[in-house]
This record gives C-alpha cells, structure tokens and sequence, in this order.
C-alpha cells in the first residue's frame, strides 16, 4: 500500500512523459484520461483499507532516510483522517477536468494537458506530506501550472489574472517559508543528533512546544499563507481574477483542490504547532470569516457575469470553512472538513456548468440567457441540482456542512459570541438569493435571444462529467456518516492534544519574560495568579 500511495502521486508525470514522446494531440488528450482514471482507480484501495478506527496515525506511511547531515528533512508521507478524503477528491477530480477540456482547448494540447496532470500530482503530494518541507515544497509546486494554465490558456485578461494570482500567493509562501526555517531549527534543539527537522509527527506532538511570544509571529506567518490561499477576505481579491480568466479545467482545480490547500493548512499546521496563537486569535479570524461569508455573498448578488458570481460565491462558502476551524470543537471541524469536500463537488460542478453553457454561447453575461430551460432541459437539471446543493438545501451535501459548522459554532467555548452564527446564518440565505436568482434569470422567462432557441443540450460526455459528482452531492447530504466516520477520531485527538499542548505551555509560561501585550493577548497573569492563590 505504500508502494501505491506513491504510484499514485507521481503516475501523472508518466503520463506528462508520454504526451511529450507521442506528439499527437489526439494521443495526448487519451493519454491523459487514460492516466487520471488510472490514478483514481488505483487510489480506491486506499480508501478501502483504510483503518477508521486509527485514523490519527498516518497510515501507508513511506519514510525517507534524511537528506542531510544533521537535518532531519526526509521524504515523508502518509494518510490520516485529515488528509484522505482531500487526497481522493483530487484523485476523483483528475479525469474529470480533463474531460472538460476534451472539445474547448484547441492550442498546445500538449502543454495544456501536461500542467493538468503536473497540477494533480502537487495536488497529491500537499495532502499526503508529513514533512514540513516536503510539503513546503508540494505547495509551491502547485503554482507554477496553474501560472500557465491561466496565463496561456485563459481569457483575454488572463496575463493581469496570472500575475495577480502568482504575486498574492508567492508572496504568502515566502512569508511561510522564513517562519518554517525558524520551527525547523527550533525544533532541531529538542532532538539529540540533530539541528533541524520539520518532522510534523514531532513538530505536533507534546514534547515540542513553543513560546507565547514565537508562537504569535510563527502563527501570523504561516496563517497568513494559507489565509491568501483560501482566500480569506481581504487576502481575496486575486481570486475573482483568477476564476474569470482560467479555462474551465483551471477553475474547477482551483475551486475544487487548490484552495482548500489554505484550509488544510490552518488545520494541519497551524493548530498542533501554533496551538495558543490559534485560539486567541480564533475570534479574529472567525470575525474575518463572517465578513468573508456576508462580502463574497452580496457581491455575488450584483455580479452580471456567471462565471465570476460563482467565484465571488467561493469566497463566501469557503468564509464557513475557516469559521468551523476556528470553532475549535469536534462538530464544527467536521463540519469544516465535510464543507471542504462539498465546495469541491458542488462548486466544481458549477464551474463545469458554466463552462459547458459558454462554449455554446460564448458568453457568460446573465443577460445574454432566459429562458434556455426548455431548449436544454437535461441541462437545467444538472444546473439546479449543484445551485441547490451549493446553497444547503436538505437532503444535498451543502446541508450537512453549513449545519455542522453552524451547530460547532453555537457551542463553541473560544468564540462565546452567538453574533458568530447569526451573521454566517445570513450568508445563507443570501447565498439561496443570488444563486435562485441567478438560476432563474438564466434559465426561466421568455425566452429572449433567437441564437438560444438552437443550444445544443448536454451529450454523453458532458452528462459522464456531472453524473458522478451529482451521486456525491445526494450521498453526502443523505449519509453523511460514510464519509466524516474518517476523520472524526483523529479531530477528536487532535483538538485534545492541541488544548493539552495549549494549556502545557501557558502554565510553564513566565509572564515577567514576556513583553506587556503578550501576558495580556494570553493572559499569562491570571494564570500564574491562580498558580500562587492555589499554592
């Protein structure tokens, strides 16, 4: 299995080998199918033995010797219940954006099928990385085809998209990357043998800790990488861009898997190392997240352009996302994990549709439809049932996640504000507002253009692309037990081993070594006061 893992990671590149040795371009679009399926057919028996009952240990685990001397950067990786389910959405994902691009992409089939296949593999890699380095490494790999993706294949705007999208996301990793350093070289003195080690089954285990002071600036560093990535508002603004602009299968990786490698940042990096920083600073980044969900929400609303309502509607739902992380409780970082999945099908989904309706038309103005329902029925259907899942209807996967985060964030003890979950509620129903509006001004009414009355409805393909995200969104959002049963023993372990870490390193903090604004952000004072009042 561990052979596998890695089969699975890096089969891709064997494929960008053979696109380039068979200089064909009907080759090149069948390689690259035949490759993706084959990558997520080969990831199936990961899932299938996978053991739940010990989904806080990283299993399928492949462990490097160190690189260096004195350093321990190794290649390490792994599954846990954290990363599993992002790893088989990216694996399932694969064939998919391919086949989305099967009629649409016209020039250098061979670059533009070589930056898809080279984006799923860093795709793979970020999810299955248990070294701080290795992952390091994976994220950034992860921006160069998706560069060129939107800069060569995207709109006519597209070189303004690229640099915005390269500059806001360089520039938060190279932040991430000096405070990596730090924790590498940190955590080096803790280990006999070695100067440095970005090990995160040591960087997140109780025998390393960091100090109060460290801890901020470290947090800050990294959360501000991931928090461009997500995007978190007001890191956003590259995103809408970027959206527009890339080609379909752009967008729908970019939707689907990249940014949820901001998200599963913050809970995979930043909580176990940064414990303290997280939760002082959870109502600020809970405060960012309710703004996010209310902005990206009412922007969406007076959006004309399709394609850019639903990025603006990406920066909402992924504002619910980052609120259930920063909950810090059980119900609503499964709730967060689950919406991970959910943006992803649903939203992907969107992407596609939007995508599928242009190449007909092109155009993605809402005022250049109406009507097109009874032109394109099977169509309408598809478009209705990822808007009513990306909006939490009942019985859809949207549903169970805005409901998890939601009910976390009620009970949740680090943001004591119920102010939380009325505002993310309003989210909610605005999103129902600009995605039924949007629907119905698209497909419903007369029917205004003469051009329409002649569209073309969905063939075998295009209905081969959605069927299967569709089966996702019902079964989530009936048995959502089937797929949170994999993450909800390691959440549980690791919201307690980060409490106990947390509170480890508050009481053994000194508050006359501290400066004056970190006693008072952590409240060091009234710790040591009741250590002296209990004596």
């Amino acid at each position: 299995m561990e052979l596998l893992l890695n089969i699975c990671i890096y089969l891709p590149l064997v494929g960008i080998a053979a696109i380039l040795a068979a200089r064909s371009d009907k080759a090149t679009k069948w390689i690259s199918l035949i490759v993706t399926t084959a990558t997520f057919a080969l990831s199936l028996p990961l899932l299938f033995n996978f053991d739940i009952a010990n989904s806080a240990t990283a299993q399928y685990l492949t462990e490097g010797n160190p690189l260096l001397t004195g350093l321990d950067i190794k290649y390490l990786l792994g599954l846990d219940g954290l990363s599993l389910l992002l790893f088989m959405l990216t694996t399932l994902m694969g064939p998919i954006v391919i086949l989305s691009s099967w009629d649409s992409v016209k020039k250098h089939l061979a670059g533009y099928y070589s930056m898809l296949l080279l984006l799923q593999t860093a795709s793979m890699g970020v999810f299955a990385s248990l070294d701080l380095i290795v992952f390091y490494v994976f994220f950034e790999l992860s921006l160069i085809p998706m560069y060129f993706l939107i800069g060569i294949w995207g709109g006519k705007n597209r070189i303004h998209a690229t640099v915005k999208f390269f500059i806001y996301t360089l520039v938060g990793s190279l932040i991430m990357l000096v405070g990596l350093i730090y924790v590498g070289y940190d955590a080096g003195t803790f280990i006999d043998g070695y100067q440095f080690t970005t090990d995160w089954r040591f960087l997140s285990g109780d025998t390393y800790q960091i100090g109060l002071v460290e801890q901020t600036y470290l947090f800050l560093a990294f959360s501000l990488a991931f928090c461009i990535k997500v995007p978190l508002f007001p890191f956003h603004t590259w995103l809408p861009y970027a959206h527009t602009e890339a080609p379909t299968a752009g967008s729908v990786v970019l939707a689907a898997i990249m940014l949820k490698m901001g998200t599963y940042g913050l809970l995979r990096i930043c909580l176990p190392l940064f414990p303290n920083a997280f939760v002082e600073f959870a109502p600020y980044m809970a405060t960012l997240a309710v703004i996010g969900i209310i902005y990206g929400a009412l922007v969406a609303m007076v959006q004309k352009d399709v394609k850019k309502l639903v990025a603006y509607s990406s920066v909402s739902h992924l504002g619910f996302v980052v609120l259930g992380l920063f909950a810090f409780n059980t119900i609503a970082v499964q709730g967060a994990l689950i919406q991970m999945i959910n943006h992803g099908l649903s939203t992907g989904a969107l992407f596609l549709i939007v995508g599928m309706i242009y190449d007909r038309t092109h155009t993605r103005q809402i005022k250049d439809y109406g009507g097109i329902a009874k032109v394109v029925p099977v169509f309408a259907v598809m478009f209705m049932i990822a808007t009513l899942a990306s909006i939490g209807l009942p019985g859809l996967n949207g549903f169970i996640g805005e409901f998890l985060i939601l009910n976390g964030t009620f009970s949740s003890e680090v943001l004591p504000q119920n102010a939380f979950v009325v505002f993310a509620a309003l989210g909610v129903i605005l999103a129902a507002v600009y995605m039924l509006w949007m629907y119905q001004r698209v497909m419903f009414g007369p029917l205004k253009h003469e051009k329409n009355e002649k569209l073309v409805d969905l063939n075998a393909r295009e209905i081969g692309l959605l069927v299967p995200l569709v089966i996702f969104m019902v079964w989530i959002g009936i048995r959502p037990l089937d797929f949170t049963q994999y993450s909800e023993a390691q959440v549980q372990e690791l919201l307690e081993s980060s409490n106990e870490k947390r509170m480890a390193i508050k009481r053994s903090a000194n508050s006359q070594e501290l400066p004056q604004w970190a006693s008072t952000l952590y409240d060091v004072t009234d710790e040591l006061a009741s250590k002296t009042k209990n004596r």
